[in-house]
């Protein structure tokens, strides 16, 4: 029988500061999906690409359904979470999935 090993996560200080994004593109190829978290800041002319994320296709549906699984729980604990009409001139919505070409 195998033994299962525990894995320890380590979470340095500027990693735990978090990175704020407002925008995030997904696109995906056949073996991964890439995120690209984004800040965009009214009136600058660029928005920086803050962090890359890149997750084989299992995983990416693995953080949808953790993604579902913690939203549920935090409307359960603090109500509906409401959406906006999109921003900078509605013309940039908060997430955007271009489709392949990752």
């Amino acid at each position: 029988m195998e033994e299962k090993k525990e894995i320890q996560i380590e979470l340095t200080a500027p990693v735990a500061e978090g990175t704020y994004s407002n925008l995030a593109i997904i696109s995906h190829a056949p073996s991964e999906f890439v995120i690209d978290f984004i800040r965009v800041t009214p009136g600058a002319p660029k928005a920086p690409v803050k962090s890359r994320i890149i997750l084989t296709a299992e995983h990416a549906k693995r953080l949808l359904f953790a993604l579902q699984d913690n939203i549920r729980k935090y409307e359960a604990q603090f109500g509906p979470i409401k959406m906006n009409a999109p921003q900078q001139g509605g013309n940039i919505p908060p997430f955007m999935a271009p489709g392949g070409e990752a």
